[in-house]
């Protein structure tokens, strides 16, 4: 899906002041990871390693797992695309609406796909089943004991639990002890998110050494370049000065939606710092172009979610001056 993610300011030539499209988190200071890479040296005339291992151990001691149930990748989403070319021409079960780079990679290596509402349908035929927790773009938590009792009913389907929002979530989540004592879940992870690093692209996915297996021999050499992989080193190290006001961001979020209530625009619960909302009438498209060309607001169109339609768009917060602002710039459409 190259055309249809979120974020697209550079689209909008420098107009956009705020951003709410993205739901990473924006007031992070990254001067002293900048000045890091300055310092380092020459990280350029030499490749990164073929398998960033160095990496992965730094993930695996941080989580308490082994290093082989760790796998850094290009983003969370080249491991998105490995792990349906590991089960070609599958059969997957995806739980929707929802980011659509499942559907798109299940598509490639031709699965045939069925479109589920929760994890209490999964079809009995199902090698794989897709779950974005929290989900993106609801911002919704499938809890913790809901989902391994699932996990724990269906050994023969490989779950991929995607956790890139877990750090914004104000409910419990897997923990790695949960993903690699079983064999049949991987999970996915987003220093992306974490650490709000888009342009790096570091993720890793998670899983028993017999989950990852399957995987690791697609992965092309030096997936992870060595920017990326510095600065991944110093971003761990220094994993207190990223620290996310979770429950702050969720509670504006909350507010935000409220707000968008009283206005008759529905919304949805939502448990991190972002939720799916819909117009009564007319198009999010619509409401997208007036914010950025007269207060420049960016949100995100949700219209190309599956089972969405054209009047969704997705918030997340930002600080509450912003959110305000936010708020009073759709009065105000509103009232037009």
């Amino acid at each position: 899906m190259i055309d249809g993610h979120g974020d697209d300011a550079f689209r909008y030539g420098g107009r956009v002041r705020i951003n709410f499209s993205t739901n990473i988190h924006q007031r992070v200071d990254h001067s002293g990871l900048l000045a890091h890479l300055a310092a380092v040296g020459d990280i350029f005339s030499s490749y990164p390693e073929p398998e960033p291992r160095s990496l992965e151990h730094l993930l695996a001691v941080e989580a308490g797992v082994g290093d082989d149930c760790v796998m850094a990748t290009n983003g969370a989403t080249e491991m998105i695309y490995l792990l349906a070319q590991s089960r070609s021409g599958g059969h997957s079960a995806v739980v929707a609406p929802t980011f659509r780079e499942y559907q798109d990679a299940c598509g490639i290596f031709r699965h045939e796909m069925k479109f589920l509402s929760s994890i209490r349908d999964i079809p009995r035929d199902a090698d794989m089943l897709w779950l974005c927790n929290p989900n993106n773009p609801t911002g919704r938590v499938t809890g913790r004991t809901e989902l391994l009792e699932a996990v724990d009913s269906r050994p023969g389907t490989l779950f991929v639990i995607d956790q890139a929002y877990a750090d914004y979530s104000v409910r419990e989540v897997l923990s790695p002890r949960d993903v690699v004592s079983r064999d049949n879940i991987v999970s996915l992870h987003s220093l992306t998110k974490r650490f709000a690093i888009p342009g790096l692209r570091v993720g890793y996915a998670m899983g028993s050494s017999a989950a990852l297996d399957c995987v690791r021999r697609l992965r092309m050499p030096w997936s992870v370049n060595s920017v990326a992989s510095e600065a991944s080193r110093y971003l761990l190290a220094h994993c207190c000065d990223y620290a996310i006001d979770h429950a702050g961001l969720n509670a504006e979020s909350v507010r935000i939606a409220e707000s968008l209530n009283g206005m008759g625009i529905s919304s949805e619960p939502t448990d991190c710092n972002f939720f799916l909302a819909e117009l009564p009438t007319g198009k999010a498209s619509s409401l997208k172009e007036w914010l950025v060309e007269h207060h420049g607001i960016l949100i995100r169109d949700a219209s190309n979610f599956e089972g969405l339609c054209e009047r969704h768009f997705r918030i997340a917060a930002q600080g509450r001056r912003e959110n305000d602002e936010l708020i009073n710039a759709i009065r105000e459409w509103i009232s037009l």
